[in-house]
Formats: structure tokens, C-alpha cells, sequence
């Protein structure tokens, strides 16, 4: 998300919120509007809570067996703006809340960021997908392999047809 699009969300998310309170509360009227923001702000502390706890052990439990706790570090994150969100009142930011705490839309989140990311260890060994890659195997490549015999590879030569000339004209 450019940067550029976060004041349009502080602008855009209040106007939600407040048109979203204006229809609820005409339905339901004003006392139990404001008495659905309480509950949920306690509900979602209450699952703030109670998930937090969950996910410390597991990072706690990762660590302890030499895994890095990648995964639960991401759900970590996410739970932490699901409680944020929850502690915002509003009832389209505590949708979006709730949902962060469900664990099936946190995996497709993580799944989302995770094939976007590469991490790059001090030695250039890299994680990719959760997938260890050392600098050897980043070497050869996951491509084809072409076998070239000694006529068919000449150095110092270039050939200003071939598209990888950077000097030859685009087509």
C-alpha cells in the first residue's frame, strides 16, 4: 500500500464509522448502539487476551526447538491490529477486527504476504516461502540447465540480433 494512501484511510474510515453509527442507531436506537461498542471492545480484550497468551507459548515453543517463529510472528502482528481495531470504536473497524482473530483469515493473509517476501540471511542464505535456499543452490537456479559445447559459446563476441544485447533496439 503507497503511503499516499494512508491519509485518504484517516480521512475515509471515521466518515464509515460515523455513517455506519448513524444507521445502527437509527434502527436500534442510541443506548444500545453505544451498549454494542462497549461489548465489543470487551469481547475483543477479552480475545486480545486469550490469543496473545496462545501465540507467546507458540513463539515461545518455536524458539525452544531452533525454528524461527516466522509464522507466529505474522499472527502476532495481525492479532495485535485485530485488538487495536477492536479497541477503536466502530462497528466496520471491528468487523475487520473480528476477523483478524479467526485463524483461517489469518492464514490466507500470511499466505498473501508470505509469497512476497524473501529473507535474506546474513551469508546469503535465503527463505523464501519458508523454504531454505543456501547460496549454492541460489547458484544454479531452479531454471533448465543448457549444455553448451565449445563451438556453441564464444566470449567476447556479441550478436546485435539477440535480444539480451542491451544495445539493440526494442521490438
Amino acid at each position: 500500500m503507497p503511503f499516499a494512501f494512508i491519509p485518504f484511510l484517516l480521512l475515509i474510515v471515521p466518515i464509515v464509522e460515523i455513517a455506519t453509527f448513524i444507521l445502527i442507531g437509527d434502527k436500534i436506537g442510541l443506548w444500545p448502539t453505544l451498549g454494542m461498542i462497549f461489548v465489543t471492545a470487551l469481547v475483543g480484550t477479552f480475545l486480545l487476551r486469550i490469543q496473545g497468551f496462545q501465540l507467546l507459548n507458540r513463539i515461545k515453543a518455536e524458539t525452544n526447538s531452533g525454528k524461527i517463529p516466522g509464522r507466529a510472528l505474522g499472527d502476532g502482528a495481525m492479532i495485535l491490529v485485530a485488538g487495536i481495531l477492536l479497541l477503536t470504536p466502530g462497528f466496520v473497524t471491528d468487523t475487520i477486527g473480528f476477523s483478524l482473530f479467526i485463524p483461517f483469515v489469518r492464514s490466507a493473509i500470511w499466505s498473501f504476504i508470505a509469497s512476497r517476501i524473501t529473507l535474506v540471511m546474513p551469508g546469503g542464505t535465503t527463505f523464501k516461502n519458508n523454504e531454505y535456499q543456501s547460496t549454492a543452490d541460489r547458484m544454479h537456479g531452479d531454471g533448465p540447465i543448457i549444455d553448451l559445447d565449445e563451438d556453441e559459446y564464444r566470449t567476447g563476441e556479441r550478436d546485435p540480433d539477440s535480444p539480451w544485447n542491451r544495445n539493440s533496439p526494442p521490438q
